[in-house]
């Protein structure tokens, strides 16, 4: 069942959202997170603005805008990091709202050669770390 959007952390604009990303800003169509657990350097989310469950709900024109958003958003993270290869997930199982997760994995780096882990807890930054991390992705878009 779909999860309302009184009870979605991307509508609310909820404490359990602000305690797992920080906003970036606004794309053409979307959101855009960084994700404060940064095992995977960079890695964001891609926020549709509406509530929304499925990309073939959209039309045409909202699902191109959203997919440039992405390209935007991994094209900007490839510039601030040089990651290997970027890993681009959209779950939505337990939370209906599109988004997708652009994940930049590094040859010799954690995860490497495996899907990525939503939660590794493994590594947080500094709030001038995350500055830093989201002003070079700035720089990008």
């Amino acid at each position: 069942m779909p999860t309302p959007a009184s009870e979605c952390l991307y509508c609310q604009n909820n404490e359990t959202l602000h305690n797992l990303m920080i906003k970036i800003g606004d794309l053409e169509v979307s959101q855009l997170f960084l994700f404060k657990e940064q095992s995977y350097t960079g890695r964001c989310n891609v926020v549709y603005k509406d509530h929304g469950v499925e990309l073939h709900e959209l039309s045409d024109d909202q699902r191109d805008a959203f997919m440039r958003d992405v390209a935007k958003t991994a094209k900007a993270i490839a510039a601030a990091f040089n990651p290997t290869k970027i890993n681009y997930g959209a779950y939505a199982d337990t939370l209906s709202h599109l988004h997708m997760h652009i994940v930049p994995k590094y040859k010799d780096g954690y995860g490497f050669g495996g899907v990525f882990e939503m939660n590794p807890q493994k590594t947080t930054l500094s709030d001038a770390e995350y500055a830093e991390v989201i002003a070079k992705i700035k720089a990008g878009l």
